[in-house]
């Protein structure tokens, strides 16, 4: 018998609701269990919910599961697959399958392996390194169910603590630098990668997420883009159509932080990025060091959401805490959403924010819920 959406329970894996819930390590991300209360608590079955800066998804999976349309933008490919994956996981066959086929493709990277930097030969074992570099260039992980979903579980097991996934002792979340990590490893007695085999433990892996079967979501889907884009066209859907969201909830990158792609630089790489870390220069995909540029990056993303949102919506923004980024969210917010009422919230988390997670040495730590409502 399956069980009431509204009643899963997020604390247990007994099912796959639950078990795909929490897919993806990622930074700035919502706790899940968080994500489905505010859903619950501002939205009813059969809203629209949107979410402009959705990460690895949370929102737009709570949203989907309780039986919301829901819609997210996000520019990082990372956060974007571990959201789109989880959303709709191609069948458990057809990922084994792909599996197979690029396993059985890595005899032919020796030499492209034997080519890679110092930081990959001490990371990864040569079995490992040549199959990443199958998977590099042969999944299709934008346009292919079957790729995307490996690729996404491969992501997720590319670093981490020995034992947990494919690489040397690392960070799971955040991938440091090449020159740091070697020597990290060379003072601390890692200086040899674990010694395994990478079709044996992602079937491993793949066995457990599948377990309980796959997510029941409800029409719900991310984009892969610049929210300053993909809103634009969304806004001339809306004027056509008439549709307009009940919910946004959302939680924008915060200012000063950190460099949201240069942190994933690792897994950005296994997509077909640079083969170190790089500060990309596109618009809004590196650190908000630029306090004007950040405003004008929320008053455009914000302004083109209230066109979007319904005369009776709900705004729910999480934020940082620091005076800057808090002041320009809150001012942001209640200039595109002027006939709105303000609640403001404090509530630190248990578990260490996003902002302390990257240095935030200030005394104005955590981060703070600004709801808007009619």
């Amino acid at each position: 018998m399956s069980v009431p959406a509204e009643n899963i329970d997020l604390t247990r894996f007994t099912t796959p609701e639950a078990r795909w819930a929490r897919f993806g390590p990622y930074y700035a991300m919502f706790p899940v269990d968080f994500a489905f209360d505010v859903v619950k608590k501002y939205s009813k079955q059969g809203d629209l919910i949107l979410d402009p800066f959705a990460g690895r998804g949370s929102s737009i999976y709570a949203g989907g599961v309780l039986g919301r349309h829901s819609l997210g933008i996000e520019i990082n490919p990372v956060g974007w697959l571990y959201g789109a994956v989880k959303l709709e996981p191609a069948a458990k066959a057809a990922v084994l399958s792909r599996l197979k086929e690029i396993d059985e493709k890595k005899r032919y990277y020796g030499e492209a392996m034997r080519k890679m930097p110092r930081f990959f030969r001490m990371c990864y074992c040569d079995a490992v390194l040549k199959f990443l570099i199958s998977a590099r260039r042969n999944l299709n992980w934008k346009h292919n169910a079957a790729d995307a979903t490996l690729m996404s579980i491969i992501l997720v097991y590319l670093h981490g603590k020995i034992g947990e996934g494919l690489s040397n002792q690392m960070r799971m979340t955040k991938a440091m630098g090449p020159d740091y990590s070697v020597r990290w490893w060379q003072e601390n007695g890692f200086s040899s990668p674990p010694e395994l085999d990478p079709r044996e433990l992602i079937t491993r892996k793949i066995d457990w997420r599948y377990m309980k079967g796959q997510p029941r979501v409800f029409e719900s889907r991310v984009i892969f883009g610049d929210s300053t884009v993909e809103l634009e066209r969304l806004v001339g859907k809306s004027e056509k159509t008439g549709v307009k969201f009940s919910l946004l909830f959302t939680s924008p990158p915060y200012c000063d932080v950190t460099d949201y792609h240069a942190d994933q630089w690792l897994r950005l790489w296994l997509l077909g990025g640079p083969d170190q870390p790089k500060t990309i220069q596109e618009p809004n995909k590196g650190r908000f060091v630029n306090r004007e540029k950040y405003r004008l990056l929320l008053e455009d993303v914000f302004g083109k959401c209230s066109k979007l949102m319904a005369d009776e919506s709900t705004v729910y923004v999480r934020t940082d805490k620091r005076q800057y980024t808090f002041e320009t969210t809150l001012n942001v917010l209640t200039e595109c959403f002027p006939n709105h009422k303000v609640e403001i919230t404090d509530k630190p988390f248990q578990k260490r924010t996003q902002t302390e997670l990257h240095g935030n040495k200030s005394t104005e730590k955590g981060e703070v819920d600004i709801v808007l409502t009619r």
